[in-house]
């Protein structure tokens, strides 16, 4: 049996303890006081686990949850490889229970992705326990508001990403097969305001200028931008405006969401966006919003990772598959940058978002294994198992 599966079944009661210990620190992304405790249970388990010799950073915020940054005091000789992991969840405090029946273990966040934070973690520890030397430079960073855009932690995570050679993501895999996401969907978000005139809707209705009337017309033509065919989806999902039944409305607004494989579809979306004018010429339009996300698109920098990962799959019987996901995760932002970026490294469950929120616990250990088996690809000749980028030359 492969070393690093045998020792991390060997310990899989251990395992599970730090597993509920991190899912009972609930984690809400709106409530920054839960989201440091669970934080600060983050640290004793990484401390328990990986001991010392570790810089251990907390990046303060007034409003989002701390960020956490840990790296080794002195780096090991080898490529320098960062754990991407948030800790924050979509739920409010016991939204979900935490059970345990048969093989599944449910909880809030518990997928998403607290199981694949604390893989990253155990992985390590065992090529720790097993190797005289580690054969990369390990660094985590652990961030607090993923689940509501990345707002605080973007900037960071790319300036920490520019430092590393190789990213990989701990979200979970896709749901039903374990395959790793080489390609993600890109993420835009838009707001559309529009000014009209208001009059009353008997007496003076021609006077009038309807925000409601413009806007609609506007959706229309947002939404013919779907192109199924490419991945591309342009989705308005909220709109209001008004103010009574019998007033032609002087104000609407719309809230735009666009998902695209490509930095080529996401230009020609955007171009659209910001090119509108007003169909009524008393009307006044207004635009604001950006690309949240940029795609991850499958690369010359990333193909060469996944395909690390394929071989390290075979020392612990895994047969390694890839997969598009159409969500989008803090690994957009370190492909984006041209560093190689792996994503989908995480458990096996099913439910991000959803009540019935799981991990397969059964298959911790093999995953957990997989991701130790390509550190080890990766260190073992860095340059056939990465294409290096030149951090000079990132801006």
């Amino acid at each position: 049996m492969n070393e690093n599966l045998k020792y991390l079944r060997e310990n899989e009661d251990l395992i599970k303890t730090d597993l509920v210990a991190l899912v009972e620190a609930q984690s809400p992304s709106h409530n920054k006081e839960l989201v440091d405790r669970c934080g600060d249970k983050l640290k004793e388990i990484f401390l328990k686990r990986l001991g010392g010799g570790w810089n251990l950073e907390t990046i303060k915020n007034e409003t989002a949850g701390d960020h956490l940054l840990f790296s080794q005091a002195s780096p090991q000789d080898g490529p320098r490889v960062l754990f991407l992991s948030h800790f924050d969840t979509v739920w409010e405090v016991d939204a979900i229970p935490l059970t345990e029946k048969e093989n599944n273990i449910h909880g809030p966040g518990i997928f998403d992705m607290k199981a694949g934070l604390l893989s990253s973690i155990w992985a390590t520890h065992s090529l720790k326990s097993n190797l005289e030397t580690l054969p990369f430079s390990p660094v985590f960073l652990f961030t607090s508001d993923e689940e509501v855009g990345s707002k605080t932690s973007r900037k960071l995570i790319e300036q920490v990403a520019k430092t590393c050679d190789v990213v990989l993501v701990m979200e979970p895999p896709v749901t039903g097969s374990g395959a790793l996401k080489t390609e993600r969907k890109g993420v835009g978000r838009y707001t559309l305001k529009v000014k009209g005139i208001s009059a009353h809707a008997g007496n003076h209705h021609e006077d009038g200028v309807s925000a409601i009337h413009e806007i609609a017309q506007h959706i229309i033509k947002l939404e013919k931008l779907t192109n199924y065919e490419k991945g591309t989806t342009v989705n308005v999902g909220t709109i209001k405006g008004g103010t009574s039944s019998n007033v032609v409305s002087d104000y609407a607004e719309a809230d735009i969401d666009f998902r695209v494989t490509s930095y080529e579809e996401a230009d020609k979306i955007i171009k659209s966006l910001e090119n509108l004018t007003a169909y009524h010429p008393s009307a006044k339009i207004s635009i604001e919003g950006e690309l949240n996300r940029p795609p991850l698109e499958k690369n010359n920098n990333n193909s060469p990772l996944y395909a690390k990962a394929v071989k390290a799959g075979k020392r612990v019987g895994i047969e390694v598959s890839e997969a598009k996901a159409g969500g989008g995760s803090d690994g957009n932002f370190t492909s984006a940058l041209g560093i190689p970026t792996l994503d989908g490294l995480g458990i096996p469950g099913d439910g991000p978002h959803a009540i019935h929120e799981h991990i397969q616990f059964d298959r911790f250990t093999e995953r957990c294994a997989l991701l130790a088996e390509l550190c080890i690809e990766i260190g073992g000749n860095s340059t056939e198992a990465v294409q290096t980028t030149d951090k000079s030359s990132i801006s």
